[in-house]
């Protein structure tokens, strides 16, 4: 977490959590969503403006983690800005040389499992967590298969959460 950040927490302690305004969708792609947009549904339905700003998306990125509950978050200066997950808390790219790098640009560590959903799409369980493997991949993905290297096992999508502690959707946590 940046050194401005933790600053801020400690300037400001109390301030109020933010819900439904940032999502990540499949692609690994942020999107902003402001009251008109989260009217319109849930992040599925509505995703709102899509951000290109590359600082805004580099400090995203540094200052994203997850909570004892399993609710991922942006925390931006003092204020705590729970995010809207279309799949997974980490979207893969899996690089030429058999790396695994997230939506952000951390590696996965080691993959300890891969998973393949009702719809096809892959998921693979590493060291920093479970992700969704990116589409653009996928010729990637279906060599490290081909390879043997990974073994998936069938799931389904919405096991997911549940099965490795994560909230998809904090706002509709936060309203129930």
């Amino acid at each position: 977490m940046d050194d401005i950040v933790k600053a801020a927490m400690a300037k400001w302690p109390n301030v109020p959590h933010c819900f439904g305004w940032l999502g990540l969708d499949a692609r690994g792609n942020w999107y902003m969503r402001d009251d008109r947009i989260q009217a319109q549904g849930a992040f599925a339905v509505a995703k709102g403006s899509l951000l290109t700003h590359e600082k805004l998306i580099d400090f995203i990125h540094r200052n994203y983690a997850a909570d004892e509950k399993g609710q991922w978050f942006f925390q931006n200066g003092p204020q705590r800005v729970y995010v809207e997950l279309e799949a997974t808390p980490w979207i893969w790219r899996l690089q030429p040389d058999g790396r695994v790098l997230s939506h952000s640009g951390v590696e996965s560590g080691a993959v300890k499992e891969s998973l393949l959903d009702e719809t096809g799409r892959l998921y693979l369980v590493a060291d920093l967590g479970v992700g969704l493997v990116h589409s653009a991949d996928m010729a990637l993905a279906a060599d490290a298969v081909e390879a043997g290297r990974w073994t998936p096992r069938n799931v389904m999508a919405s096991a997911l959460p549940e099965r490795h502690g994560f909230v998809p959707s904090p706002q509709q946590r936060q309203q129930s």
